[in-house]
């Protein structure tokens, strides 16, 4: 966990600088009611191997309640914290997704800036959950790479972020390099591994534990006996910190591109209550460009690994996993139109029986929204995806299936 030292230290100085500086309070939120009409199995969330948040037919839903509440004080320090609820009748919830400190320093006379975080927060991967409560702006579904960002990873610790800022150098970029130090992401590949790529708006709250599909290697005698019916991504079993590195580039009013590593440097060797280490690593790069004021391109592409052996050291789970999108979105006047395509997979290496994890699949998203008030948006997305996965024989569903989803929803900002 976070060394108690430093978040006292952190606690203690932002209680001093109220003293002497100016606070400000800022709540903004979402809040995002659907209607979803879905062909396909089971939902991921319940523990079936449906690709989408929805179970098989029609439902309404609460996609998201989100609210996000920042204070701020003239030194540079804020405090932020991230709420979000969901209500389907089913899988509910409501907790935190993201509480931290912040310091933003004062550019020097070269133009660089120190900036820092304490505390939980998404590692800034995503290009597209850039609306408030990390709900995702020109889609109501995220990416499969971004459904999974949301779900597994998720940072615990402390983040230093150097910048160079453009208009002090006679350029017209910003170029930084942040490093992360974490706890708390020991099983995170379990899900992934078992339920393979979906695509949602669901985030799994802080303490909050997921259901895995029905596996055969789960059952009496099999190597996966000891895994619990439900995974908790965001555990410490090790006391071994992961680390996450990027890179970053942004044009003003233009765009702009970032890459970076992520490690949990998890032992592979540990269960505790059901719940195993699992050694993740990924590589990730995107970017985001204004083809001209109002089309906007976004890519992202991920490649990574995951690895899970018995307490002997034996390997049970080895994957190599990858997810790729490509997204236009056009503006015209109140109306946007986006469209999404994407392309994943999991390479199972390992010889565990009853447990396959191979996967290939493609996807298709069409979103119109239509902004019937500065806060207010009318939206209709339908998604499309293929894939092929034999874990799904474990659950009496074919291997190769296609799944469709419409859905209908209202989405407030404030």
């Amino acid at each position: 966990m976070l060394n108690k030292g430093t978040v006292f230290a952190a606690i203690v100085s932002a209680g001093a600088v109220t003293q002497v500086s100016a606070l400000e309070s800022k709540l903004n939120g979402v809040i995002d009611y659907r209607l979803a009409h879905s062909d396909t199995s089971d939902s991921y969330r319940q523990g079936g191997v449906g690709k989408f948040g929805t179970d098989n037919g029609g439902q309404a839903y609460l996609g998201q309640a989100g609210l996000q509440w920042v204070l701020e004080w003239d030194s540079g320090l804020s405090f932020h914290t991230v709420a979000n609820g969901y209500y389907d009748g089913e899988d509910n919830g409501l907790g935190i997704t993201e509480s931290f400190f912040r310091y933003r320093g004062i550019p020097n006379e070269s133009g660089h800036r120190l900036q820092s975080k304490v505390g939980l927060f998404y590692p800034a991967i995503s290009l597209e959950n850039k609306a408030f409560a990390w709900a995702a702006k020109n889609t109501l579904n995220s990416s499969t790479l971004n459904t999974w960002i949301g779900e597994e990873i998720r940072l615990l610790g402390a983040e230093l972020t150097w910048t160079r800022l453009g208009k002090l150098n006679d350029a017209g970029y910003d170029l930084s390099f942040t490093a992360s130090g974490f706890f708390n992401n020991d099983p995170t590949g379990a899900l992934l591994a078992w339920h393979g790529w979906t695509s949602s708006s669901r985030q799994t709250l802080w303490g909050e534990k997921r259901k895995i599909p029905p596996l055969e290697a789960r059952q009496s005698g099999f190597k996966l006996e000891p895994q619990a019916a439900e995974s908790d991504p965001f555990l410490e079993l090790d006391d071994r910190p992961g680390y996450h590195l990027q890179t970053q580039v942004r044009w003003s009013r233009q765009g702009e591109i970032n890459a970076g590593y992520y490690n949990n440097n998890a032992r592979t060797d540990i269960v505790e209550h059901g719940q195993y280490t699992w050694l993740t690593r990924f590589y990730y790069v995107g970017a985001r460009w204004l083809l001209d004021k109002k089309l906007e391109l976004t890519a992202q592409y991920m490649t990574g690994d995951t690895l899970m052996n018995d307490v002997y050291g034996r390997p049970v789970v080895d994957n190599d996993y990858r997810s790729a999108f490509l997204m236009l979105s056009k503006r015209v006047g109140k109306h946007r139109f986006t469209g999404r395509i994407e392309e994943f997979s999991v390479t199972d290496k390992d010889q565990t029986a009853g447990d396959n994890n191979d996967e290939y699949g493609t996807a298709a998203t069409l979103n119109y929204t239509y902004r019937y008030s500065k806060p207010l948006f009318l939206s209709v997305e339908h998604t499309w995806i293929n894939s092929d996965r034999p874990g799904r024989v474990y659950a009496g569903e074919p291997a190769d299936r296609e799944e469709r989803q419409l859905l209908l929803a209202v989405r407030y900002f404030f």
